[in-house]
């Protein structure tokens, strides 16, 4: 603190002066840095108005506009809509289709996020004990999922051919015989599974990452106390993880749940009615309705239902789920 004396007597004003002072040289730095936290979010801001843009105008717009469309008989042929209520909400139950591809569509997700979690789990495991060469490893296991859809519908016709594909040829190797799992009602969702398989990768890296994070020491100290392979996988590996394997299951359920591209891809792009009705998901009946009906108002209902049936699964695996999910620093 600074004092004037004038006579041997200090000055009260000049403490008021001095403090004033520190204040304004405190304040300047602090306006300072305010004036460029602004600046750098408006920065932020302007680099990502293209996603907004695109976000508000053809998603939060088009879902807006779906919500009124689904209480009209909207044409998109003639592009009229007539006022109908909750006339196609009704429809919904009355529809026996709409009731069989939702029951595929579920017990299609029952059956496959179970099996891409374990397989990407298992892939991931693999490359995290690759020494020598785990890049050239990581890019062979990642590159179907870089396959465009209809080139690995294309194999997979040829794979799974009943009576000439290589899938049941390798069966009959061992005195097994395969199944005609294209024609088959019972073998038809396990078919489409068996090419959702084939583009798991993508659910392997997040795995992998997670695999990375788990401190070695851990394993160092199980080691010493005579902890098996079995043991420091579910006691230390799992929990280490849960939350990579939390999010993955929500993933993969949502998009389970949305399933059409490796159904329509195998049994409806022919536009004829003699696939069978195992193959007939939620998302392609949806689809049939929007474009090939032209019965938009019904499909826009359809699709507000699987949203809020999509949001319901959700909600409740994240209220289950997050009882066995460790995060690390939190305090319970």
């Amino acid at each position: 603190m600074v004092w004037e004396f004038e006579n041997g007597v200090p000055l009260v004003g000049a403490e008021v002066t001095a403090g004033a002072a520190s204040a304004g040289a405190t304040s300047r730095p602090k306006r300072a840095r305010n004036k460029y936290n602004r600046r750098e979010a408006l920065a932020g801001y302007l680099f990502i108005s293209p996603w907004i843009v695109g976000f508000l105008v053809f998603m939060l717009g088009a879902m807006a506009y779906s919500l009124v469309i689904s209480f009209s008989h909207y044409n998109l042929a003639t592009n009229v809509a007539k006022p109908a209520g909750l006339k196609n909400y009704a429809l919904l139950f009355e529809d026996p289709k709409v009731a069989t591809s939702l029951a595929n569509t579920l017990f299609y997700a029952v059956l496959a996020v179970p099996l891409e979690i374990c397989v990407a789990l298992g892939l991931a495991l693999l490359l995290n004990r690759v020494g020598r060469g785990a890049g050239f490893f990581r890019t062979v296991y990642y590159l179907p999922k870089m396959t465009p859809s209809v080139a690995t519908a294309a194999v997979f016709l040829l794979l799974l051919n009943g009576n000439t594909g290589a899938i049941n040829q390798a069966l009959g190797f061992f005195g097994i015989t395969g199944p005609q799992w294209l024609i088959d009602p019972a073998w038809v969702k396990p078919s489409i599974v068996l090419m959702t398989l084939w583009g798991v990768s993508g659910t392997m890296v997040i795995f992998l990452a997670a695999l990375k994070s788990v401190p070695r020491e851990l394993y160092e100290v199980a080691s010493l106390d005579g902890a098996g392979p079995v043991r420091k996988f579910f006691n230390i590996t799992l929990p280490m993880i849960s939350g990579a394997v939390f999010f993955n299951v929500i993933v993969l359920t949502i998009a389970a749940l949305q399933v059409f591209d490796q159904a329509y891809l195998l049994f409806w792009r022919d536009q004829t009615n003699a696939s069978p009705e195992a193959s007939l998901f939620y998302g392609i009946y949806l689809f049939q309705q929007a474009f090939r009906e032209f019965n938009f108002g019904f499909a826009a209902a359809m699709a507000w239902v699987l949203f809020v049936l999509i949001l319901l699964i959700s909600l409740i695996q994240v209220k289950i789920g997050n009882r066995f999910v460790y995060y690390e620093g939190e305090k319970r």
